[in-house]
């Protein structure tokens, strides 16, 4: 069974208004003012809330890793409050994603973002019945770039590691998926543009309506 499984964060989606809004938050709370902006800093938003800290501490120098342990639970009580204000599917993620299970293939998730917010934020941008496995960042006791929720989103899906690919945006999604032994598929409408190439990736698309003949390459 062909499989295709898709990172969230800058792939699938544009998630990144809502993610900083939710670390801006903790800054304030702190007395550092909206420390980061958009869309200078996208590309750390679809890393997740750590990354978040960790750069706006940076910049203001005032605190450190244990405060980015002490505030990271509250950026995702920020978060989960306003999920999917400013989110949006990529053009074409629709239309593309409905003619490939048209056509067979075995769709699924897998993201460093919770399961249970992923979940949520598929369902609110109308997207989660185009999927048939979800594996978020703490379903498993590891995440990527760890093969196994990669792994475990193709098995969830129905399908096998041999007719399988990732599509990602990060050297995330591409160290994942060469650990897990497929291919890679990367976007160059995200966060990273065509620095994704430096990545060496299987494969690259510039929009979603190119997607369907790369697949057909790679797996079928």
């Amino acid at each position: 069974m062909r499989t295709v499984i898709f990172d969230l964060d800058g792939t699938l989606a544009d998630t990144s208004l809502d993610l900083m809004a939710a670390a801006n938050g903790c800054f304030r709370d702190l007395g550092l003012g909206d420390v980061l902006q958009h869309p200078r800093d996208a590309g750390t938003a679809m890393r997740g809330g750590r990354a978040m800290l960790g750069l706006g501490f940076s910049r203001t120098g005032t605190h450190g890793p244990d405060e980015i342990d002490r505030q990271y639970p509250k950026l995702l009580r920020r978060y989960s409050e306003a999920l999917s204000l400013h989110s949006f599917l990529f053009d074409g993620v629709v239309e593309t994603l409905q003619g490939l299970r048209s056509q067979g293939y075995r769709l699924g998730v897998c993201t460093n973002k919770p399961e249970a917010l992923a979940e949520r934020l598929l369902r609110d941008l109308d997207a989660l019945h185009l999927f048939d496995a979800l594996v978020g960042a703490d379903t498993l006791p590891v995440r990527k770039p760890d093969p196994a929720p990669l792994i475990e989103a193709v098995r969830r899906a129905g399908g096998a590691l041999e007719t399988s690919v990732l599509i990602g945006d990060t050297v995330t999604d591409r160290e994942t998926s060469r650990a897990a032994g497929v291919p890679s598929v990367l976007v160059t409408f995200g966060p990273s543009g065509q620095g994704v190439h430096d990545l060496l990736p299987e494969a690259t698309f510039d929009r979603y309506a190119d997607l369907p003949p790369v697949l057909a390459r790679l797996i079928g």
